[in-house]
Order: structure tokens, then sequence, then C-alpha cells
């Protein structure tokens, strides 16, 4: 390389680690893509499922890029790009197909959460509400870390997790900016971000409004087995695990990720003081909190008003977008503040998606997973599907993962006696904390913005928490369901 002020050239070490991960994404991508055709998948009615050559190649591409995401070997927008050319490239779906998910509404409406976060930071209500936070929390980071935690997972019982994420993102900024570390990673703040995109997930179970997938499995379950679930018996059942999981992630974080500093000295004051500072709300805040709170509105009201479900609930977050540029709250310098990295990221992920699903590989994958428990104990085989849920969801969407495993496991279930209910409920629950990987969901691409923490380090702290997620769903299949009255085995 050579140096623009002396002409000389800089020595850079080379990076092995990158090039070696590097070229194992293209060797999985080679060996699964030229592999010989692989045996079909037989479901319990002795229904068979063709891997095609299109399926196949879905397979080599989502091997490529797990490894190049969880690796970073190069930006994580980079690897989603490369999905969609792979997919022109090899025939595996038409360009214009593989590249039209790109700009799919649930994108979209990622983008519009996060254009939310950066209206409340321009305006100053992000600073306004982590004073308010911290005066009430104190200066101890245990609490800090519990008081962000416990507002996330709330928030998302009411609105989508996505929306929460970007709305909660820019506060734990202002917050760690009193920690006195400046930009400098800190097991404070790996913590406090990864943490929150943990909660955020954790909470989203427990209602309909947090994310769509429980709209979708509910329709599923409706369509194969014939009943309806409603929005309060969800919530029943998912509350306890959604706050256990919420209580035990801050454990977690205490433990794995505790911070450096046990108080913040003088924090509080210092909070009041700057809480003073600002002055009173402006104009643009409660302008911005008006057309942010009435799109929330809007989009909770979906659930209840049945004129209002025909509308996508990408729409409605959208008008907030064309609304802050109308009013003056934003402006054109203020979209090259949009972290496209990250959208480019969920770009990919709905892309891949879409190709193992409508390639028939998503399938092929649930029912050579699920026949293997076909010979199981109930408790075995919802477990199964609960694990194979985790593991899908932290790749493609979790609507898509709930759609490809649910259908599957509701066909088997009969023959092992197990209650339908189980199996909606438990994929539900892994369905809503992607642990491991940052495409698994919206606010883990949103923590990543932070810059705290690496993909490989989500990665590694998502191995524990994941197994923290199946502890707790076996306790709620095997004990805590049973007693709340959920049938488990059929007439049980």
């Amino acid at each position: 390389m050579v140096d623009d002020l002396g002409g000389g050239t800089i020595n850079r070490p080379i990076e092995w680690g990158r090039i070696i991960f590097l070229f194992m994404g293209l060797l999985l991508f080679a060996l699964v893509y030229y592999a010989p055709p692989w045996s079909d998948a037989v479901d319990p009615m002795g229904q068979h499922f063709a891997l095609t050559r299109e399926g196949k190649g879905a397979l080599a591409i989502f091997l490529l890029a797990g490894t190049w995401w969880v690796f970073e070997v190069v930006p994580i927008g980079v690897t989603s790009l490369a999905i969609g050319v792979l997919q022109a490239l090899y025939l595996i779906r038409p360009a214009k197909v593989a590249f039209k998910d790109f700009m799919d509404p649930s994108v979209m409406f990622i983008f519009a959460s996060i254009v939310i976060g950066l209206v409340f930071t321009k305006t100053g209500l992000t600073k306004r509400l982590a004073y308010k936070m911290l005066v009430i929390v104190g200066e101890k980071t245990s609490m800090i870390y519990l008081g962000c935690f416990l507002v996330t997972s709330a928030l998302a019982h009411i609105m989508a997790h996505t929306a929460v994420a970007a709305t909660i993102y820019p506060l734990l900024l202002s917050i760690y900016a009193l920690y006195g570390e400046g930009d400098k990673q800190t097991k404070f703040g790996k913590g406090l971000f990864m943490g929150m995109a943990y909660v955020a997930g954790a909470g989203s179970i427990v209602t309909l409004l947090g994310a769509a997938r429980g709209a979708v499995a509910i329709g599923f379950y409706n369509d194969i087995v014939g009943q309806n679930i409603s929005f309060f018996q969800l919530t029943y059942y998912m509350f306890p695990i959604g706050w256990i999981m919420t209580l035990l992630l801050w454990g977690f974080f205490m433990i794995f990720l505790k911070p450096e500093k046990k108080v913040i000295p003088g924090l509080r004051e210092k909070a009041r003081q700057l809480s003073a500072e600002l002055g009173p709300i402006t104009r643009k805040e409660i302008t911005a909190s008006v057309i942010v709170f009435g799109c929330i509105i809007a989009m909770s009201l979906r659930s209840f008003v049945p004129a209002l479900q025909p509308i996508d609930k990408t729409a409605i977050i959208l008008i907030s977008t064309i609304l802050f540029f109308i009013t003056g709250i934003l402006d054109l310098d203020d979209l090259e503040e949009i972290p496209w990295n990250i959208i480019l990221l969920f770009a990919g992920a709905m892309s891949i998606g879409f190709c193992l699903w409508e390639t028939g590989a998503a399938k092929w994958m649930a029912v050579n997973w699920l026949v293997m428990f076909k010979e199981s104990t109930w408790f075995v085989f919802v477990m199964g599907i609960a694990f194979f849920v985790m593991m899908m969801t932290n790749f493609i969407m979790n609507v898509a993962a709930i759609a490809i495993s649910l259908p599957v496991a509701l066909v088997i279930a009969p023959y092992l006696g197990v209650a339908p209910e189980v199996i909606l409920f438990a994929s539900l629950v892994t369905a809503g904390m992607p642990f491991l990987l940052l495409v698994g969901a919206a606010p883990n691409a949103i923590a990543y913005d932070s810059r705290q923490f690496s993909t490989g380090e989500f990665f590694l702290y998502g191995i524990p928490a994941s197994i923290i997620l199946m502890i707790v769903t076996g306790f709620a299949v095997y004990v805590l369901w049973p007693l709340m009255g959920m049938p488990v085995t059929i007439g049980g």
C-alpha cells in the first residue's frame, strides 16, 4: 500500500484468521453445491421431499453466509450482497426475485424503526429519558442493567421489538456515555447492548404485539388443528416465560459480563444536573413524540380493530419517516447517519430465508430433523421441535422458521400422543429469542451498531444464553404449563 505522505509503503500484517474463515465459507459452499444428489426426506405419512439442485444451492449459500457472518470476514452487509449475487450466478433463483427480497416490507420496517431512533437522538428525547431513568435506578451498574432490561422487555409487550430496540438503543448510548470510558469496549458496554437485544426478544413473546411471528403461528395452528388461540390465552401462557427469561438474562450478564465498576459515583446527581440543563421540552420533541406514539397506537390497534388489519404495519411505521421530513425534524443530511450496513444485513437475511423456503430446502431440513424423534417420548419430541426452531430462527426470519417446522410437527404429533398446544407455544418461545447470530432478529443488529462487541463475541455469549433458553422451555413444557392447565398429551 502506498503512503500518501512519503510515497513509501506500509506493511500491514496479513489477517490469517480472516483469510482462513473466508475460504472456509467458500469451501463449504463448494462441498455442498457440487456434492452428488442427497436422498429425499420422508415424513411419517410416507410423503417424499426431494432436495433439488436449487435447494442444495440454497443450503450452500446458507452455510457460506453463516460462516462469513459469524467470523465477520467482510462487513456483514457485504455478505448479504453475496447472498443475492450467488443466487443469481448459480441460477438458484432469478435475480429479480433474489434482490426483490432486499426491499421486503420487513426490511423497510427495520429502516423506519432505525429512523425513529435517529429522531429520538437528534431531538434530545433520548438524553431526557436516559437522565430520568438514571435518577430513578441510581448509581449501581447492576441496577442500571436491571432498569434498562425491565423497560425494554415491558415495551416489547406493546410494540414491535424492532421498534423497541431502535427506541432504547440511543437511550443506552446516552447512559453509556456517562460510564466514563468513551467509545472503548467494556464489559458493561457489551452487557448493556447485548442484554437489550436479548430481553427485547424475551419481552416480545408475551403478546401478539411484540412481533409478527405469533399471529403467523396461530394462523398455521388454526388451519391445521382447527382451533383458535386468543390474544389473552397466548399472554396467559407466555407471560411467566418472558419474565423468567428477562430476570435470568439479567443474572446471566451480571455473571458473564459483570461491569468493571460496581457504582458510578455521583451519577444520580450528574443525571439530575444534565436533565435540568436540557431545559423545558421543545416543540420538535413534542412533535416527534406525537408522530411516534401515533404510529405505535395505530400498529397496536391492528390486532383489535378489523378495519385496520388489512393495512400492513410497515406502511404505518413508514408514515413516521415521511412526517419527520415534512415537519423538518430530519433533513437530507440525516440520511447519511442511517447504518446501511445493518439494513443490508437484514435484507440478505430475508433473501436467504425466502430462498430456503421457496427451493424446498427448509422443508427438507425440517422433515429430516423431526422424523428422528418420531419414536421418542413426547417430551423429547417437543424439545426437538423447540431446538430446531431456535437454530433456524438464528439464520432466517422467525416467521419462516415457524412456517417450515410447525406444519410438519403438527402432522407427526398425533402419532406420539402430543397435544398441539404445547408444540405451538414451545416453538413460539424459542422463535422469539435468537441469541447466536445478528441476523436472527433486528434488535441484535441494532445493538451491534454500538461497536461494543464483535459478531464472534455475540455468538460465543449466545451459546450459554441459548442453553438457558432451552432449560426454561423444558421447565415450561414439563412443569409450568401443565400446572397452568395446558394439555401436553392427547387426553392430558
